[in-house]
């Protein structure tokens, strides 16, 4: 257990504090289980040590962090080294990537319940699903999901130009009042080029040269890590699910025909709705849903995208479609924060209010016509006029 405190201590010291994720100021860190999900590569690791270092370490006996993947954790349960951690005087146990330890959901119960003064915080999986199972997580723990860098922060995290959030109603009613203030600081067309193909995971400060080939490797280690550990999935599963992955990235945003999808891949109807949630619960896609039909892991998606455009660059190497960006940086930035739905007047029907209309810059208001709570978000434009707003001001939404 000793070694374990040294490379606790050591990760702690080494990480950086100059860079906070949005999730930052939302999460209330008092709460005694706190869960924190999201994909591989958006910064979960880092927010806790981070959060240590700034806030818990000048007390460094009293707080831990391990991962899952040490070996110590093949021959000793989280239940009593979380009972050594505590007869040792410890007060705060962040244990990272929880889903790579089997039975984590009734050990953390047990922790819970058994350790009253004992501050639990867990990463895990963009999959992880604490609403299943055995153990009843759901009425203990705070459940946050980290979503990867919105474009307002990716301008922050490489040129250090801090802005705030804006809510969506401030963005689609009062776009000037914020655009002139940005534009006085930086050029957001050029900006934004970079940010759809290289900035949605924060790895891109480490090196941006082999930034596709790292994305690559974190796709493939969802697939054959992450989701095998959640669900119970084989090695052909993982199969279909990158032959699924590789169709996909191909051809979205697509309005899926499942039956003949389904025999491409020769799996059922069901097996293939199956894949698609599971794709977009590790958020490697996401599946728009008509309003009405809710989202059901065996209702069919009325379309289906990559979860960001990142993605569609390192999957695709012939990307031309300029379209199928648009629509998905759209789609990706609303979804964290506003109900998104289908909606066949306009892209996207968004808090039940809003339709917005995607394009570029001489997008015409011809297809929403007539409909009051209709907008246009338009690339390749600085600033708004009338209903239509500049499509790179929707990344300040978080």
């Amino acid at each position: 257990m000793d070694k374990l405190y040294q490379y606790s201590a050591s990760r702690i010291n080494s990480v950086n504090l100059t860079r906070k994720r949005y999730l930052w100021d939302k999460i209330n860190w008092n709460n005694r289980l706190i869960v924190l999900t999201g994909a591989r590569g958006t910064g979960k690791t880092t927010m806790l040590l981070q959060y240590i270092k700034e806030n818990l370490h000048g007390n460094s006996g009293d707080v831990i962090y391990v991962s899952m993947d040490d070996l110590y954790f093949s021959k000793n349960r989280i239940v009593y080294f979380a009972d050594d951690f505590v007869k040792r005087g410890g007060k705060y146990l962040f244990l990272d990537e929880i889903h790579k330890y089997r039975n984590w959901p009734q050990e953390i119960k047990n922790i819970y319940d058994y350790f009253s003064d004992l501050k639990v915080v867990i990463t895990g999986s963009a999959a992880l699903n604490i609403y299943q199972g055995t153990a009843d997580l759901s009425r203990r723990a705070v459940l946050y999901h980290l979503h990867g860098l919105s474009f307002r922060e990716f301008i922050g995290f490489k040129y250090n130009k801090p802005f705030p959030v804006l809510p969506l109603e401030e963005v689609l009613h009062h776009p000037d009042d914020y655009i002139k203030g940005i534009l006085k600081e930086l050029k957001p067309i050029k900006l934004f080029e970079e940010y759809i193909q290289k900035g949605y995971y924060p790895y891109f400060i480490e090196d941006e040269s082999t930034y596709f080939d790292r994305l690559k490797q974190t796709v493939n280690h969802v697939l054959e890590v992450d989701l095998p550990s959640v669900e119970n999935i084989d090695y052909n599963s993982v199969h279909h699910l990158r032959v699924l992955l590789s169709v996909i990235s191909e051809i979205v945003p697509f309005k899926p025909n499942i039956i003949k999808l389904s025999k491409q891949l020769g799996i059922s109807r069901d097996t293939l709705l199956k894949y698609l949630n599971l794709l977009a619960r590790v958020d490697l896609l996401l599946l728009l849903q008509s309003e009405t039909r809710g989202i059901s892991r065996l209702n069919k998606p009325q379309k289906i995208y990559l979860n960001n455009p990142n993605l569609m660059f390192a999957l695709n190497d012939s990307l031309d479609n300029k379209g199928s960006l648009r629509e998905t940086f759209l789609m990706n930035q609303l979804k964290g924060n506003y109900q998104v739905a289908y909606d066949d007047k306009g892209d996207f029907r968004v808090s039940s209010n809003y339709i917005i209309e995607v394009g570029g810059k001489n997008k015409t208001r011809k297809q929403v016509s007539g409909i009051e709570n209709a907008y246009i978000a338009a690339d390749n434009i600085e600033y708004a006029f009338q209903k239509t707003i500049p499509l790179w001001l929707f990344g300040f939404l978080y």
